[in-house]
């Protein structure tokens, strides 16, 4: 008489995992994320173009990728539920972006930027937001950014290999010595799902390359000719 039980509960895990991740897919297709449009595609990496958009910012002096992130987004999420002057209701976006600012620390960084992207409806005045959550509008100029996709969780542990990998790939393209620092930041982690999501998951690794829309992105070296 067990195994009906044992069947039952089986069924039952699977299809409460399957809305889990269904609704997860839903979320995700809903929510607001910042335009771009591909310049370039190769298998392990690509290139795009974005432009202007506004972030809301929560600058972070830690050591730990995953302290930073968990600390930044903890402010950015009482933003967005109203932590602001305006007390203002701002729906949620993807991705939540982590910058890493180079530096001499165990993961090539000495401060992180953590940034949530505003919404369209508020990109061009965002609210204010209360000054005890440290927190401050960036406005990023169109530009190219080279972006390499790796799935399960941002960890301390992966996202330096992640962005070898990334500079591996780059140095066997146009894109060669052409990365810019215009931004100041090494490069930035890109996470798109809940921390609730385990199965597949998407990041990115984002690096700032030089170039325009104009020119399709391409390195400066190349764009001359």
């Amino acid at each position: 008489m067990g195994c009906p039980r044992i069947l039952i509960l089986g069924v039952t895990i699977f299809l409460t995992v399957s809305e889990i991740i269904n609704t997860e897919k839903v979320e995700c297709k809903a929510l607001e994320s910042p335009e771009y449009r591909v310049v370039h595609s190769e298998s392990d990496f690509e290139v795009r173009f974005y432009r202007d958009t506004a972030w809301m910012t929560a600058p972070v002096d830690q050591i730990s990728f995953e302290k930073a992130t968990k600390n930044g987004f903890h402010r950015l999420f009482q933003y967005t539920e109203g932590a602001n002057l305006n007390f203002s209701r701002i729906s949620m976006t993807v991705p939540v972006l982590t910058s890493i600012v180079p530096g001499a620390g165990p993961l090539h960084s000495s401060a992180y930027f953590v940034k949530l992207y505003l919404p369209v409806k508020f990109q061009a005045d965002p609210p204010l937001p209360l000054p005890e959550l440290n927190l401050q509008p960036n406005w990023s100029k169109s530009h190219c950014i080279a972006v390499r996709r790796f799935s399960g969780f941002a960890r301390d542990n992966n996202i330096v290999k992640e962005a070898e990998k990334l500079a591996v790939s780059l140095s066997r393209s146009q894109w060669a010595n052409s990365t810019s620092t215009q931004s100041g930041y090494a490069y930035s982690i890109a996470q798109y799902n809940s921390p609730f999501k385990f199965i597949s998951r998407v990041n990115e690794v984002w690096v700032d390359v030089s170039g325009s829309e104009r020119d399709g992105c391409k390195s400066s070296f190349l764009a001359a000719y």
